[in-house]
């Protein structure tokens, strides 16, 4: 795991010469729940820059079919996965989405284990308090939900499967001011 700096191309490049076979490219607002705030908003590049740039250097250099690419940090909907695809990624990790879906409030205590929802601690007290069969519904809820929303957007742009998105960058456009 590696986090999006502005040399990320390269810091990859040299973890595929070493024999990796899969990076996890963590992007900013990326990182544990203990992560300080000012870290995790303001340390680091947003993780389609650096996913763009890991998957063009390595395919310069001749190592992208070497490894598997995964995305993660800021991925908050189907739409974000589709976006780290296109630009290279083969698998989206997501962390926080799925942590929220099972009822944390993101109050970024996990470090003291003393996660008063019961998610991020060892305390038996406390643990006692996550009603895990709900939590655990909530999450395939959401995942399901992706996945059906995921579905829609490869269908609209005439695609049928995730492998063949894979680093398709033509698929996407620019929204913005002009």
């Amino acid at each position: 795991k590696i986090a999006a700096v502005h040399n990320v191309g390269a810091i990859a490049s040299g973890i595929v010469r070493a024999g990796a076979d899969f990076i996890t490219v963590d992007g900013l607002r990326g990182g544990t729940g203990s992560a300080p705030r000012v870290i995790r908003d303001h340390a680091g590049m947003p993780i389609e820059i650096a996913i763009s740039a890991v998957d063009q250097r390595l395919q310069e250099e001749g190592l992208r079919d070497k490894v598997t690419l995964c995305a993660s940090g800021s991925i908050r909907s189907a739409a974000d996965m589709i976006k780290c695809i296109a630009l290279g990624a083969d698998v989206v990790g997501v962390c926080t989405a799925a942590m929220i879906a099972m009822g944390c409030t993101v109050c970024q205590q996990c470090h003291r284990g003393m996660c008063t929802w019961g998610i991020a601690t060892q305390r038996q007290d406390l643990v006692d308090r996550l009603q895990t069969p709900v939590a655990a519904q909530r999450v395939v809820n959401l995942f399901r939900a992706w996945n059906e929303e995921l579905k829609e957007m490869l269908g609209a742009m005439g695609i049928d499967s995730v492998e063949s998105l894979v680093g398709n960058r033509d698929r996407l456009r620019y929204i913005g001011p002009n």
